[in-house]
């Protein structure tokens, strides 16, 4: 017969019996009570000692269990709080990694549909790069007119770029970029993964690399995609390192941020931005003592680096950083044109991160689950200044471009912010979609946003150029041994053609240094003026797009003089119209 137990009930001391197989009671046992001093068990065990049960001898050799040893009187191992967790896995390392290899096709992708021929810079940095590597191979001068006005040194991307075109052309160069680019994303993911959480950090990632500068400069052959991918690098070990020693990781952010600068001298803006990066991250590890220590290192170790470099290199990289940076000269443009145009390229963006900000300082908490550990606690005033500096970067070339009056390549520059700006839009983001993906068509409804504005924009301004194909290939049959080409932009036919030409054949219709038969040396329009009356030129080509003052005289002084004729009159078509090439040649 089954065996039934009676539990015993209160504390009156009750003896659960057990019967046995035969329906008679078995000896009676204690109740399931875990002893303790002066509990139930103690008070059994006196009330039965004097009826004939003594109480059984304890050995100091017998473990003696204790409520933190006992096993639940279930059998059950106790269950956790949620039913998942946020701690790291192989699962999600995988998936997390799949997602950001998947962001880094797509941008790839986007950024290899642009296709035109070379622009004027990338031109100019290519030939100027062949030229260093003449140099540095058979000894060949170079014109030293090159490091004065580069807005970045001469002998580092360019020399890098032109090293691959040699091997992979124009393409191969513009392919260097999208590496540097996609780099630059990547560091992003783990830089704002570190600071917040894996969500945030693909959601940075995914922002930022459909902006149209990220695009954009991803198939284009200049210092720009270097020059972000080395900030990027910069801004990942301050971050990465946040916990470690102060001294090794600050000099070597400033090694990173040095060469950042020196190739592209406008990276020194960012600098600021970097060393209170640095100081913030350690905060959560080392509080006030590692805030202000690597908040002095790194601009200390940067500011020394870069001095001892510019004693070594001379007075013309001076003159080149003073010209192209600190005392730019002042434009024209509209500072209110120019804000519209800064909106438009990165509004959306910096909008996420405005709203990634304000929910993060209301909240900490970026995920479903709250931090497991204490360094997430640093209070709203540190997540405040955290989300201030990264929003405000976005708006530090916007403004120093406004108070020059110029919109000089600041579809490129304006991306250098938004490196900074992502990780606060990846915030929003993830915040936008809610806990547990809850509105997740709001977070996808925000991305393609995003998107169809860096695709159309990309698109327009990567054909702001014209397509110098048949120029280059009319050009290109009316050269002779010595001859001299007079081109409004002569940096395009001049790369397309360095292997039939020189650097000295070649001149711009932005300065000219003409000495005439009687010895006299003259500059800028009765310099050109004197060489066509002369027929000093071979060949002339002008399209009425940068000088158009000049040409029109320049194009008068041409239908009159019997010397020339027109060769032909080329149509192109580019983002802000139409136009033409006028090419005329020598009788």
């Amino acid at each position: 017969m089954a065996s039934e137990r009676a539990v015993p009930h209160g504390s009156d001391g009750h003896i659960a019996t057990r019967r046995n197989g035969h329906g008679e009671a078995g000896v009676p046992r204690p109740p399931a009570i875990e002893p303790s001093p002066g509990g139930e068990y103690l008070r059994w065990a006196q009330g039965r000692r004097g009826r004939g049960h003594p109480t059984p001898p304890v050995h100091r050799s017998d473990p003696v269990a204790t409520p933190r040893q006992r096993e639940p009187s279930n059998g059950l191992p106790s269950l956790p709080q949620s039913g998942w967790t946020a701690a790291p896995s192989r699962r999600r390392t995988r998936v997390s990694r799949a997602i950001l290899l998947g962001i880094l096709v797509l941008q790839a992708l986007l950024s290899l549909r642009l296709q035109n021929t070379a622009f004027e810079d990338e031109a100019l940095y290519l030939y100027v790069g062949h030229l260093q590597l003449d140099r540095f191979l058979h000894g060949t001068p170079v014109p030293p007119e090159f490091t004065s006005y580069f807005s970045g040194s001469p002998v580092l991307y360019p020399v890098l770029a032109a090293a691959v075109e040699s091997a992979l052309g124009l393409a191969g160069a513009r392919a260097l970029s999208i590496v540097f680019m996609l780099g630059a994303t990547a560091l992003l993911y783990s830089l704002s993964r570190a600071l917040f959480n894996e969500r945030v950090g693909l959601c940075s990632a995914a922002a930022f690399a459909i902006t149209q500068s990220t695009l954009f400069l991803g198939n284009f052959a200049t210092y720009d995609a270097a020059a972000i991918f080395l900030l990027a690098l910069a801004a990942w070990i301050v971050v990465r390192t946040a916990s470690n020693l102060a001294i090794p990781s600050c000099f070597l952010a400033a090694l990173v941020v040095t060469l950042a600068v020196a190739v592209k001298y406008a990276s020194l803006m960012f600098l600021p931005t970097l060393a209170v990066l640095a100081a913030l991250a350690t905060f959560p590890h080392r509080r006030w003592g590692g805030l202000v220590l690597r908040g002095i290192l790194l601009p200390a170790f940067t500011v020394a680096m870069l001095t001892g470099i510019l004693a070594l290199a001379g007075d013309d990289y001076l003159r080149a950083v003073r010209t192209t940076t600190t005392a730019r000269a002042l434009g024209n443009a509209d500072p209110q044109d120019l804000l519209l145009d800064c909106l438009g390229w990165g509004g959306g963006l910096l909008a996420l991160a405005l709203f990634g900000t304000v929910s993060y300082v209301w909240r900490e908490r970026i995920g479903e689950l709250p931090r497991p550990t204490q360094e997430g606690n640093c209070g709203r005033r540190w997540r405040l200044a955290l989300g201030l500096l990264m929003c405000g970067t976005a708006l530090l070339a916007p403004a120093y471009q406004m108070h020059l009056h110029t919109g000089v390549s600041l579809h490129k520059h304006i991306g250098y912010g938004l490196l900074f700006t992502a990780p606060m839009a990846g915030v929003g983001m993830s915040r936008i979609a809610g806990a547990h993906f809850r509105y997740p068509q709001l977070a996808i409804l925000a991305w393609v946003l995003l998107l169809t504005l860096g695709m159309s924009q990309s698109q327009y301004l990567y054909h702001a150029w014209d397509d110098s194909t048949r120029m280059v290939a009319i050009l290109k049959s009316q050269l002779k041994p010595g001859g001299r080409y007079l081109v409004e932009s002569n940096p395009v036919p001049r790369y397309y053609l360095r292997a039939e030409t020189t650097a000295d054949q070649w001149t711009s219709t932005y300065a000219i240094n003409y000495k005439d038969r009687k010895g006299r040396l003259l500059s800028g329009e009765p310099g050109y003026q004197a060489a066509i009356r002369a027929a000093y030129f071979d060949v002339i080509v002008l399209n009425r797009t940068v000088t158009k003052e000049l040409d029109d005289k320049l194009l008068r002084q041409l239908r009159a003089n019997e010397r020339y004729r027109l060769l032909a009159r080329l149509p192109y078509r580019n983002s802000y119209g139409s136009g033409y090439y006028q090419i005329w040649v020598k009788r």
